[in-house]
């Protein structure tokens, strides 16, 4: 039997397993319930491979697996493959959502970003064993439990375990509606400021009162000004608040900003930028916090290198693989920026993360199942 014949044969097997992994709410900062589907997790792999649980108090813990290759050289690097079992939706969710099936369709809250990709992972390499295969070399595999929070608490086990391996696969779903992978993400974060005037009575002594609000909107111009469309570079003022009431001179201002970029040089353009604002108004005090949480994933040699074999390895078993960029960030952001080669969007394809249709292609899961196995094989 070949791959494809194999793959095909899974569909009830990727369904099944895909249920339940959404049927555990994971919301990122719920400990209990992202703990319960780590365990779920864990003992699915157990027969796979070594897994290394990696505590985190401050929400579900991590799991990292890792896989032996008998038959690769002995310093052979491994592949790593980077999922998240984290999602956006609250507990409760499934109680009108629950997961369910209409044709070649499959609809679910966190299935597309990203449960289904865990599902991915486990029956490529039980594909492996089943086909008679082997692994090109040993295989490291990351199942976190914040990346929708900014990955606060993995990002120094993702960066550690990505610089021991040889590359990494990232099972984000790809750029749509082309199914394109992933080979640049912008870098992004947030820049909160705080602005502290003084309070007066805004009829009997407004002199003696200095308007945070005021000068909220003259930092709002200053910060809109740092955009660059040109280069891609964005700016965002999402959340503004100030003032107690329409009678009092307002003390107190904040500026909550949304900034995403390209390249490193404009994340460092950003920062300092930022850090450099200085207010207007007199006497009013202005303060800056937060900044660049995720480095850009920028395209370079050894990711083209990589997307290059990639597409040769799916061209035979009848893919077209495109390659494409998006604004949103993942855990692949850090493992470019760490200079390992990086490759994202191999997830499944489908459509509307972290909103209420969200759904998958079930035959284009299964061609995605096909590729992540031959990539395990032939990489």
């Amino acid at each position: 039997m070949n791959l494809t014949t194999h793959v095909a044969a899974r569909r009830g097997a990727l369904l099944a397993l895909a249920e339940a992994l959404v049927n555990y709410e994971s919301p990122s900062g719920d400990k209990a319930r992202c703990d319960a589907l780590a365990d779920y997790i864990a003992a699915r792999f157990a027969p796979l491979g070594a897994v290394e649980r990696c505590a985190n108090p401050a929400g579900g813990d991590h799991l990292r697996v890792s896989i032996a290759a008998p038959n690769a050289p002995t310093d052979a690097r491994p592949t790593l493959v980077l999922c998240h079992y984290d999602t956006v939706w609250p507990a409760g969710t499934l109680a009108t959502r629950p997961l369910h099936v209409a044709g070649d369709t499959a609809y679910g809250p966190g299935l597309y970003d990203m449960k289904v990709s865990i599902a991915l992972a486990e029956l490529a390499l039980r594909a492996v064993g089943e086909l008679g295969l082997k692994l090109a070399r040993p295989v490291t595999l990351l199942f976190t439990s914040d990346e929708e929070i900014g990955s606060p608490t993995s990002r120094a086990l993702i960066e550690a375990t990505a610089r021991a391996s040889e590359h990494v696969l990232v099972l984000e779903p790809p750029v749509e509606p082309t199914g394109a992978l992933k080979t640049a993400r912008k870098g992004g974060g947030a820049f909160f400021i705080t602005l502290t005037g003084r309070a007066s009575h805004a009829g009997v002594e407004p002199e003696k009162g200095r308007s945070a609000v005021t000068e909220l909107a003259h930092q709002i111009l200053a910060v809109n000004a740092l955009a660059e469309p040109a280069c891609g570079t964005t700016v965002n003022v999402g959340v503004v608040r100030g003032g107690s009431g329409c009678n009092v001179v307002p003390a107190e201002a904040t500026l909550d900003v949304d900034v995403r970029v390209w390249t490193s040089d404009e994340a460092a353009r950003l920062e300092a930028a930022f850090r450099a604002l200085a207010p207007q108004t007199p006497d009013v005090q202005l303060a800056v916090r937060g900044g660049l949480n995720r480095p850009p994933m920028e395209l370079t040699p050894a990711s083209a290198a990589l997307f290059v074999r990639v597409q040769a390895i799916g061209a035979r078993l009848g893919l077209h693989l495109n390659e494409g960029r998006t604004g949103g960030g993942s855990d692949g952001n850090f493992t470019s920026a760490a200079g390992v080669p990086t490759l994202d969007g191999l997830g499944a394809p489908g459509q509307g993360a972290h909103a209420n249709h969200e759904q998958i292609d079930i035959p284009g899961t299964l061609a995605r199942l096909a590729l992540l196995t031959a990539l395990l094989v032939e990489l």
